[in-house]
């Protein structure tokens, strides 16, 4: 009897763009609720799905920082999220809903 194998998945493999990886974002805030983690999954995410290195570069932050700041266990300052997300092409807005 064969068994299968699988490959884990990872989202990273599928962010090819900055539209893909926008629409990807913007569903993890809208789905991750109150949760702060769930902006910096994302961010870690698409952070991976590119050259870790070159966005350490632009952010200022050394790689390890970088992918240490962005991993599930980090927990990186809000000044942190601003300068990955802008050097990803990512504008941080808000908008009135109620």
């Amino acid at each position: 009897m064969a068994t299968d194998t699988f490959s884990r998945y990872d989202a990273a493999d599928y962010l090819g763009d900055i539209e893909t990886a926008a629409a990807y974002l913007e569903a993890a805030i809208e789905g991750g609720g109150d949760d702060p983690a769930a902006i910096t999954t994302a961010l870690g995410t698409i952070a991976r799905s590119g050259n870790l290195s070159e966005l350490a570069r632009r952010t200022g932050m050394s790689r390890e920082g970088l992918y240490k700041a962005l991993s599930a266990d980090g927990n990186p300052s809000f000044a942190t999220i601003m300068k990955v997300a802008s050097a990803l092409g990512f504008k941080l807005e808000f908008h009135a809903v109620a």
